[in-house]
Protein backbone atom coordinates (compact mmCIF):
# COMPACT_ATOMS: atom_id res chain seq x y z
CA UNK A 1 0.00 0.00 0.00
CA UNK A 2 1.29 3.59 -1.08
CA UNK A 3 1.80 5.56 2.00
CA UNK A 4 0.86 9.18 2.68
CA UNK A 5 3.11 11.92 1.86
CA UNK A 6 4.02 13.62 5.03
CA UNK A 7 4.67 17.38 4.58
CA UNK A 8 5.54 20.86 6.97
CA UNK A 9 2.91 21.75 9.12
CA UNK A 10 3.72 25.46 8.56
CA UNK A 11 0.27 27.45 9.79
CA UNK A 12 1.29 30.49 7.64
CA UNK A 13 -1.66 30.32 5.06
CA UNK A 14 -3.58 30.71 8.33
CA UNK A 15 -2.64 34.11 9.07
CA UNK A 16 -3.70 35.28 4.99
CA UNK A 17 -6.40 36.87 4.32
CA UNK A 18 -8.77 33.86 2.96
CA UNK A 19 -8.77 32.40 6.90
CA UNK A 20 -8.96 36.29 8.33
CA UNK A 21 -12.28 36.49 10.31
CA UNK A 22 -15.23 38.45 9.53
CA UNK A 23 -15.34 41.30 11.69
CA UNK A 24 -19.04 42.33 11.67
CA UNK A 25 -21.81 41.22 10.15
CA UNK A 26 -23.32 42.28 6.77
CA UNK A 27 -26.46 42.57 4.48
CA UNK A 28 -25.53 42.85 0.29
CA UNK A 29 -29.32 43.48 -1.01
CA UNK A 30 -29.00 42.44 -5.22
CA UNK A 31 -25.25 42.04 -5.36
CA UNK A 32 -24.14 42.18 -9.26
CA UNK A 33 -24.25 38.80 -11.19
CA UNK A 34 -21.66 38.46 -14.05
CA UNK A 35 -22.59 36.20 -17.14
CA UNK A 36 -25.65 33.78 -16.34
CA UNK A 37 -27.20 32.82 -13.59
CA UNK A 38 -29.39 29.37 -14.11
CA UNK A 39 -32.92 30.07 -13.40
CA UNK A 40 -32.89 26.65 -12.25
CA UNK A 41 -30.87 28.06 -9.00
CA UNK A 42 -34.12 29.09 -6.56
CA UNK A 43 -32.83 28.26 -3.17
CA UNK A 44 -29.85 29.62 -1.12
CA UNK A 45 -26.34 28.71 -1.27
CA UNK A 46 -24.67 28.44 2.81
CA UNK A 47 -21.70 28.36 4.02
CA UNK A 48 -20.26 27.79 7.87
CA UNK A 49 -17.40 28.23 9.28
CA UNK A 50 -14.79 29.04 12.23
CA UNK A 51 -15.29 33.32 12.97
CA UNK A 52 -14.23 34.09 16.36
CA UNK A 53 -16.41 36.83 17.81
CA UNK A 54 -13.06 38.20 19.91
CA UNK A 55 -9.33 37.12 19.77
CA UNK A 56 -8.44 34.35 17.74
CA UNK A 57 -4.97 33.22 17.73
CA UNK A 58 -4.04 30.03 14.50
CA UNK A 59 -1.18 28.95 16.85
CA UNK A 60 -3.18 28.49 19.90
CA UNK A 61 -7.12 28.52 19.08
CA UNK A 62 -8.20 25.10 17.44
CA UNK A 63 -9.60 25.38 13.69
CA UNK A 64 -12.35 23.08 14.70
CA UNK A 65 -13.81 24.72 17.85
CA UNK A 66 -14.63 28.23 19.03
CA UNK A 67 -17.47 31.04 17.44
CA UNK A 68 -18.85 29.99 13.72
CA UNK A 69 -20.50 32.31 11.30
CA UNK A 70 -23.25 31.32 8.86
CA UNK A 71 -22.60 32.86 5.15
CA UNK A 72 -26.06 33.28 2.55
CA UNK A 73 -26.64 34.28 -1.36
CA UNK A 74 -30.52 33.72 -1.97
CA UNK A 75 -30.79 32.72 -5.66
CA UNK A 76 -34.00 33.75 -7.93
CA UNK A 77 -35.17 34.16 -11.44
CA UNK A 78 -31.50 35.00 -12.84
CA UNK A 79 -30.85 37.34 -9.87
CA UNK A 80 -28.94 37.26 -6.43
CA UNK A 81 -31.38 38.53 -3.86
CA UNK A 82 -28.77 39.28 -1.18
CA UNK A 83 -26.41 38.04 0.68
CA UNK A 84 -25.86 37.85 4.09
CA UNK A 85 -23.57 36.61 7.07
CA UNK A 86 -24.87 35.91 10.83
CA UNK A 87 -22.72 34.93 13.76
CA UNK A 88 -24.38 31.83 15.21
CA UNK A 89 -26.31 32.94 18.64
CA UNK A 90 -24.38 30.03 20.96
CA UNK A 91 -24.66 31.64 24.53
CA UNK A 92 -21.29 32.92 24.47
CA UNK A 93 -21.83 34.36 21.74
CA UNK A 94 -24.86 36.00 22.58
CA UNK A 95 -23.40 37.02 25.98
CA UNK A 96 -20.56 38.86 23.63
CA UNK A 97 -22.94 40.62 21.50
CA UNK A 98 -25.02 41.70 24.54
CA UNK A 99 -28.63 39.45 23.59
CA UNK A 100 -30.63 37.84 25.02
CA UNK A 101 -29.84 33.94 24.83
CA UNK A 102 -31.12 31.67 22.18
CA UNK A 103 -34.31 30.10 23.33
CA UNK A 104 -33.98 26.22 23.99
CA UNK A 105 -33.06 23.14 26.05
CA UNK A 106 -29.20 22.71 27.22
CA UNK A 107 -27.34 20.10 28.11
CA UNK A 108 -24.20 19.38 29.21
CA UNK A 109 -22.96 19.24 25.78
CA UNK A 110 -20.53 20.86 23.63
CA UNK A 111 -22.23 24.43 22.53
CA UNK A 112 -20.18 25.09 19.21
CA UNK A 113 -21.98 24.51 15.92
CA UNK A 114 -19.23 25.88 13.69
CA UNK A 115 -19.20 22.53 11.19
CA UNK A 116 -22.19 21.53 9.52
CA UNK A 117 -25.13 22.35 7.55
CA UNK A 118 -28.54 20.35 6.83
CA UNK A 119 -32.22 21.54 5.69
CA UNK A 120 -35.01 18.90 6.98
CA UNK A 121 -38.55 18.69 7.93
CA UNK A 122 -38.39 22.38 6.66
CA UNK A 123 -35.82 23.25 9.09
CA UNK A 124 -32.27 24.60 8.25
CA UNK A 125 -30.19 23.41 11.03
CA UNK A 126 -26.05 24.11 12.06
CA UNK A 127 -24.56 21.81 13.52
CA UNK A 128 -21.60 20.72 15.73
CA UNK A 129 -19.06 18.14 16.78
CA UNK A 130 -19.15 16.42 20.59
CA UNK A 131 -23.01 15.99 20.59
CA UNK A 132 -23.92 19.42 20.59
CA UNK A 133 -27.40 20.45 19.72
CA UNK A 134 -28.71 22.08 16.60
CA UNK A 135 -28.85 25.56 16.26
CA UNK A 136 -32.51 26.40 13.45
CA UNK A 137 -31.69 29.15 11.21
CA UNK A 138 -34.51 31.31 9.93
CA UNK A 139 -34.75 32.85 6.80
CA UNK A 140 -32.48 35.68 7.04
CA UNK A 141 -29.81 33.01 9.01
CA UNK A 142 -30.86 34.52 12.07
CA UNK A 143 -30.54 31.82 14.88
CA UNK A 144 -34.05 30.91 15.60
CA UNK A 145 -33.71 27.86 18.17
CA UNK A 146 -31.56 25.10 20.26
CA UNK A 147 -33.48 22.21 19.16
CA UNK A 148 -33.94 18.38 20.50
CA UNK A 149 -36.32 17.69 17.78
CA UNK A 150 -39.22 18.55 19.62
CA UNK A 151 -37.89 16.58 22.59
CA UNK A 152 -37.49 13.48 21.06
CA UNK A 153 -33.58 13.50 20.90
CA UNK A 154 -32.70 12.25 24.57
CA UNK A 155 -28.57 13.00 24.33
CA UNK A 156 -26.71 15.13 21.47
CA UNK A 157 -26.44 15.11 17.44
CA UNK A 158 -23.82 14.83 14.96
CA UNK A 159 -21.43 17.59 12.92
CA UNK A 160 -22.14 15.65 9.69
CA UNK A 161 -25.50 13.73 9.29
CA UNK A 162 -26.76 11.76 6.14
CA UNK A 163 -29.95 12.15 4.52
CA UNK A 164 -31.66 8.85 2.92
CA UNK A 165 -33.07 10.21 -0.80
CA UNK A 166 -35.62 7.81 -0.66
CA UNK A 167 -36.94 7.50 2.92
CA UNK A 168 -36.27 11.25 3.33
CA UNK A 169 -34.75 9.83 6.65
CA UNK A 170 -31.78 11.72 8.43
CA UNK A 171 -29.29 9.25 9.70
CA UNK A 172 -26.54 10.24 12.12
CA UNK A 173 -24.20 9.12 14.73
CA UNK A 174 -23.71 11.07 17.77
CA UNK A 175 -20.52 10.74 20.28
CA UNK A 176 -20.20 12.87 23.82
CA UNK A 177 -17.11 13.48 25.30
CA UNK A 178 -15.63 11.09 27.52
CA UNK A 179 -18.47 8.62 27.06
CA UNK A 180 -17.20 4.93 25.18
CA UNK A 181 -19.93 4.56 22.96
CA UNK A 182 -21.82 6.63 20.48
CA UNK A 183 -25.71 7.19 19.36
CA UNK A 184 -26.50 5.90 15.86
CA UNK A 185 -30.02 7.48 15.49
CA UNK A 186 -32.73 8.28 12.62
CA UNK A 187 -34.92 10.81 12.59
CA UNK A 188 -37.85 10.42 10.16
CA UNK A 189 -39.57 12.71 7.97
CA UNK A 190 -41.13 14.93 10.36
CA UNK A 191 -38.05 15.55 12.13
CA UNK A 192 -38.54 13.70 15.26
CA UNK A 193 -36.34 10.61 16.39
CA UNK A 194 -37.72 7.76 15.72
CA UNK A 195 -35.06 5.20 17.03
CA UNK A 196 -31.89 5.82 18.84
CA UNK A 197 -29.52 3.03 19.54
CA UNK A 198 -26.29 2.98 21.44
CA UNK A 199 -23.11 1.65 19.97
CA UNK A 200 -20.09 0.46 22.24
CA UNK A 201 -16.80 1.58 20.64
CA UNK A 202 -13.32 1.25 22.14
CA UNK A 203 -12.26 4.07 24.18
CA UNK A 204 -13.62 7.26 23.23
CA UNK A 205 -13.22 7.87 19.62
CA UNK A 206 -14.06 11.25 17.63
CA UNK A 207 -16.57 9.79 15.42
CA UNK A 208 -16.84 12.74 12.68
CA UNK A 209 -18.81 10.80 10.68
CA UNK A 210 -20.15 7.99 9.02
CA UNK A 211 -21.67 6.06 5.91
CA UNK A 212 -24.83 5.04 4.97
CA UNK A 213 -26.31 3.01 1.94
CA UNK A 214 -29.37 1.34 1.32
CA UNK A 215 -29.18 -1.54 3.62
CA UNK A 216 -26.66 -0.56 6.53
CA UNK A 217 -24.75 2.40 8.83
CA UNK A 218 -20.75 2.12 8.65
CA UNK A 219 -19.22 3.46 11.69
CA UNK A 220 -15.53 4.67 11.56
CA UNK A 221 -13.68 3.60 15.20
CA UNK A 222 -10.41 5.60 14.04
CA UNK A 223 -7.47 6.43 16.29
CA UNK A 224 -8.32 9.98 17.38
CA UNK A 225 -9.56 9.85 20.71
CA UNK A 226 -10.74 12.25 24.55
CA UNK A 227 -7.93 13.53 25.84
CA UNK A 228 -8.75 13.99 29.73
CA UNK A 229 -5.35 16.22 30.27
CA UNK A 230 -6.77 18.72 27.15
CA UNK A 231 -10.27 18.35 28.84
CA UNK A 232 -8.60 19.63 31.96
CA UNK A 233 -6.76 22.50 30.27
CA UNK A 234 -10.03 23.98 28.66
CA UNK A 235 -9.42 22.35 25.30
CA UNK A 236 -12.79 23.22 23.47
CA UNK A 237 -11.94 19.93 20.79
CA UNK A 238 -9.92 17.93 23.71
CA UNK A 239 -9.22 14.75 21.29
CA UNK A 240 -5.76 13.39 19.64
CA UNK A 241 -4.16 10.89 18.16
CA UNK A 242 -4.00 7.50 20.39
CA UNK A 243 -1.39 5.68 19.06
CA UNK A 244 -2.36 2.52 20.73
CA UNK A 245 -6.43 2.80 19.74
CA UNK A 246 -6.02 0.81 16.21
CA UNK A 247 -8.35 1.29 13.21
CA UNK A 248 -11.81 -0.32 12.47
CA UNK A 249 -14.72 -0.28 9.96
CA UNK A 250 -18.41 -1.50 11.86
CA UNK A 251 -21.07 -2.30 9.03
CA UNK A 252 -24.42 -2.96 10.99
CA UNK A 253 -28.22 -3.62 9.14
CA UNK A 254 -29.74 -0.36 9.21
CA UNK A 255 -32.56 -1.67 11.82
CA UNK A 256 -29.79 -3.70 13.65
CA UNK A 257 -28.00 -2.80 17.14
CA UNK A 258 -24.84 -3.42 18.67
CA UNK A 259 -24.87 -7.24 18.36
CA UNK A 260 -25.54 -6.97 14.59
CA UNK A 261 -22.53 -5.03 14.03
CA UNK A 262 -19.09 -6.56 11.61
CA UNK A 263 -16.36 -4.78 12.82
CA UNK A 264 -13.07 -5.24 10.01
CA UNK A 265 -9.21 -3.59 11.08
CA UNK A 266 -8.24 -1.53 8.69
CA UNK A 267 -4.43 0.66 8.19
CA UNK A 268 -4.25 3.23 11.08
CA UNK A 269 -6.30 6.43 9.40
CA UNK A 270 -8.32 8.77 9.97
CA UNK A 271 -11.75 9.96 7.78
CA UNK A 272 -13.17 13.60 8.16
CA UNK A 273 -15.49 13.13 5.30
CA UNK A 274 -16.68 10.16 3.51
CA UNK A 275 -17.69 9.89 -0.14
CA UNK A 276 -20.66 8.03 0.13
CA UNK A 277 -20.87 4.24 0.25
CA UNK A 278 -23.18 1.54 -1.39
CA UNK A 279 -23.89 -2.23 -1.21
CA UNK A 280 -22.55 -4.84 -4.03
CA UNK A 281 -23.96 -8.00 -3.12
CA UNK A 282 -21.72 -9.40 0.36
CA UNK A 283 -19.60 -6.08 -0.31
CA UNK A 284 -20.05 -2.59 0.90
CA UNK A 285 -18.04 -0.29 -1.30
CA UNK A 286 -16.95 2.87 0.98
CA UNK A 287 -15.50 5.70 -0.93
CA UNK A 288 -13.53 8.37 1.48
CA UNK A 289 -11.14 11.41 1.97
CA UNK A 290 -8.20 9.50 4.19
CA UNK A 291 -5.49 11.02 5.95
CA UNK A 292 -2.66 8.74 7.28
CA UNK A 293 -2.38 10.87 10.40
CA UNK A 294 -3.88 13.83 12.35
CA UNK A 295 -3.69 15.50 15.77
CA UNK A 296 -0.65 14.02 16.62
CA UNK A 297 2.54 16.20 16.56
CA UNK A 298 0.15 19.15 15.57
CA UNK A 299 -3.31 18.40 17.95
CA UNK A 300 -4.95 21.62 17.18
CA UNK A 301 -4.80 21.60 13.01
CA UNK A 302 -5.28 18.13 10.81
CA UNK A 303 -1.70 19.04 9.24
CA UNK A 304 0.37 16.04 9.64
CA UNK A 305 -0.67 14.12 6.49
CA UNK A 306 -1.84 14.38 2.76
CA UNK A 307 -5.66 13.49 2.02
CA UNK A 308 -6.56 11.34 -0.70
CA UNK A 309 -9.20 9.93 -2.68
CA UNK A 310 -9.34 5.89 -0.95
CA UNK A 311 -11.63 3.47 -1.58
CA UNK A 312 -12.18 0.00 1.26
CA UNK A 313 -14.25 -2.64 -0.55
CA UNK A 314 -15.61 -4.55 2.48
CA UNK A 315 -16.45 -8.38 2.25
CA UNK A 316 -19.06 -9.21 4.93
CA UNK A 317 -19.16 -13.08 4.19
CA UNK A 318 -15.61 -13.24 5.07
CA UNK A 319 -14.86 -10.24 7.17
CA UNK A 320 -12.27 -8.94 4.83
CA UNK A 321 -11.56 -5.24 3.52
CA UNK A 322 -9.57 -4.57 0.26
CA UNK A 323 -7.84 -0.75 0.51
CA UNK A 324 -7.14 0.83 -2.60
CA UNK A 325 -5.83 4.51 -3.31
CA UNK A 326 -8.17 6.22 -5.96
CA UNK A 327 -6.49 9.18 -6.68
CA UNK A 328 -3.26 10.15 -5.06
CA UNK A 329 -3.49 14.04 -5.18
CA UNK A 330 -4.20 16.09 -1.96
CA UNK A 331 -7.52 16.94 -1.81
CA UNK A 332 -10.75 17.31 0.55
CA UNK A 333 -13.92 18.54 0.92
CA UNK A 334 -15.63 15.42 -1.15
CA UNK A 335 -19.17 16.01 -2.70
CA UNK A 336 -21.57 13.82 -4.49
CA UNK A 337 -25.13 14.26 -6.58
CA UNK A 338 -26.99 13.37 -3.06
CA UNK A 339 -29.36 12.12 -5.31
CA UNK A 340 -27.61 8.83 -5.41
CA UNK A 341 -26.26 8.66 -1.66
CA UNK A 342 -26.06 5.17 -0.48
CA UNK A 343 -26.39 3.96 -4.17
CA UNK A 344 -23.94 3.40 -6.80
CA UNK A 345 -21.87 6.72 -7.31
CA UNK A 346 -20.12 7.61 -10.93
CA UNK A 347 -18.89 11.13 -9.88
CA UNK A 348 -17.02 12.66 -7.23
CA UNK A 349 -16.54 16.40 -6.51
CA UNK A 350 -13.30 17.52 -4.43
CA UNK A 351 -11.04 20.14 -3.47
CA UNK A 352 -7.47 20.50 -4.82
CA UNK A 353 -5.31 21.20 -2.11
CA UNK A 354 -1.87 23.12 -2.18
CA UNK A 355 1.11 20.79 -1.22
CA UNK A 356 2.82 21.73 1.99
CA UNK A 357 -0.52 23.70 3.58
CA UNK A 358 -1.90 21.83 6.61
CA UNK A 359 -5.03 22.66 7.44
CA UNK A 360 -6.17 24.09 4.48
CA UNK A 361 -9.97 24.14 3.77
CA UNK A 362 -9.62 25.48 0.48
CA UNK A 363 -7.94 25.08 -2.66
CA UNK A 364 -6.53 26.00 -6.69
CA UNK A 365 -8.82 23.68 -8.43
CA UNK A 366 -11.97 21.51 -7.83
CA UNK A 367 -11.23 17.90 -9.08
CA UNK A 368 -14.23 15.81 -11.03
CA UNK A 369 -13.62 11.91 -10.50
CA UNK A 370 -15.53 9.75 -12.69
CA UNK A 371 -15.14 6.20 -11.35
CA UNK A 372 -16.72 4.67 -14.10
CA UNK A 373 -14.16 5.49 -17.16
CA UNK A 374 -11.23 6.03 -13.72
CA UNK A 375 -10.75 9.65 -15.49
CA UNK A 376 -10.52 13.21 -13.35
CA UNK A 377 -11.15 16.25 -14.09
CA UNK A 378 -9.87 19.00 -12.88
CA UNK A 379 -11.69 23.11 -13.12
CA UNK A 380 -8.85 25.70 -12.24
CA UNK A 381 -9.90 28.33 -10.39
CA UNK A 382 -6.90 30.83 -11.59
CA UNK A 383 -3.85 32.34 -9.81
CA UNK A 384 -3.86 33.50 -6.62
CA UNK A 385 -8.09 31.96 -6.57
CA UNK A 386 -8.88 29.32 -3.98
CA UNK A 387 -12.20 27.93 -3.67
CA UNK A 388 -13.86 25.86 -1.24
CA UNK A 389 -16.94 23.13 -0.72
CA UNK A 390 -18.56 23.02 -4.33
CA UNK A 391 -22.10 22.02 -3.87
CA UNK A 392 -23.70 20.56 -6.44
CA UNK A 393 -27.56 20.98 -7.59
CA UNK A 394 -29.03 18.71 -10.76
CA UNK A 395 -30.37 20.48 -13.41
CA UNK A 396 -33.55 18.80 -12.74
CA UNK A 397 -35.00 16.01 -10.67
CA UNK A 398 -34.63 13.68 -13.31
CA UNK A 399 -31.54 14.78 -15.13
CA UNK A 400 -28.93 12.20 -15.38
CA UNK A 401 -26.15 11.63 -12.38
CA UNK A 402 -23.90 14.38 -12.41
CA UNK A 403 -25.80 16.69 -14.78
CA UNK A 404 -26.14 19.87 -13.21
CA UNK A 405 -24.44 22.52 -11.36
CA UNK A 406 -21.49 23.23 -9.13
CA UNK A 407 -21.23 26.72 -6.67
CA UNK A 408 -18.42 27.30 -4.68
CA UNK A 409 -17.13 30.45 -2.88
CA UNK A 410 -14.01 31.55 -4.21
CA UNK A 411 -11.21 33.81 -2.42
CA UNK A 412 -9.03 35.94 -4.58
CA UNK A 413 -5.89 35.85 -2.34
CA UNK A 414 -4.58 39.26 -4.43
CA UNK A 415 -7.15 41.65 -3.92
CA UNK A 416 -8.66 39.97 -0.97
CA UNK A 417 -11.93 39.59 -2.64
CA UNK A 418 -14.83 36.93 -2.70
CA UNK A 419 -17.21 35.33 -5.03
CA UNK A 420 -19.76 32.71 -5.84
CA UNK A 421 -18.67 30.73 -8.47
CA UNK A 422 -21.07 28.70 -10.74
CA UNK A 423 -19.91 26.10 -13.30
CA UNK A 424 -22.09 24.13 -15.45
CA UNK A 425 -20.72 20.71 -15.39
CA UNK A 426 -21.63 20.38 -19.33
CA UNK A 427 -18.33 22.18 -19.26
CA UNK A 428 -16.85 21.53 -15.97
CA UNK A 429 -13.33 22.77 -17.14
CA UNK A 430 -14.49 25.71 -18.59
CA UNK A 431 -15.41 29.48 -17.52
CA UNK A 432 -17.97 29.52 -14.70
CA UNK A 433 -21.32 30.17 -16.36
CA UNK A 434 -21.99 33.26 -13.87
CA UNK A 435 -20.10 34.68 -10.91
CA UNK A 436 -21.57 37.27 -7.84
CA UNK A 437 -19.12 39.34 -6.86
CA UNK A 438 -19.13 40.13 -3.19
CA UNK A 439 -18.34 43.20 -1.67
CA UNK A 440 -17.49 41.66 1.27
CA UNK A 441 -15.01 39.18 2.14
CA UNK A 442 -15.76 35.89 2.85
CA UNK A 443 -13.52 33.77 5.19
CA UNK A 444 -12.75 29.97 4.00
CA UNK A 445 -15.14 28.17 5.83
CA UNK A 446 -15.65 24.45 6.09
CA UNK A 447 -19.19 22.83 4.94
CA UNK A 448 -21.92 24.37 1.98
CA UNK A 449 -25.24 23.05 1.42
CA UNK A 450 -28.18 24.29 -1.25
CA UNK A 451 -31.39 24.71 0.69
CA UNK A 452 -34.17 24.77 -2.23
CA UNK A 453 -36.92 27.29 -2.36
CA UNK A 454 -40.15 26.14 0.00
Amino acid sequence: MPSDRTHSTSMTHLLGSGYRPAAEEATVVGPAVAGRLPRELDGTFLRIGANPAGRWDPARDHLLAGDAMVHGLRLRDGRAEWYRNRWLRTDRVAARLGELPTPGPRRALGDGASTGLVRHAGRTLALGDGGALPLQLGPGLETVARIDFDGTLAGGFSAQPVCDPVTGELHAVAYHHGQPHVDYLTVDALGRVRRSRRITVKNTPMMHAFSLTARHAVFYDLPVTFSPDDAAAGSRLPYRWDENHGSRLGIMPRDGDDTDILWMEIDPCYVFHPVNAYDQGDRVIIDVIRHQRVFDRDPLHPSESSPALWRWTCDRRRGTVTEQQLDGRIQEFPRIDDRWTGSRHRYAFTVALHPGQGAALAGPALLRHDLAQTRTDVHEFGPGREGGEAVFVARSPRAPQGDGWLLSLVHDTTGGTSELVVLDTADFTGPPVAVVPLPVRVPHGFHSAWTTAA
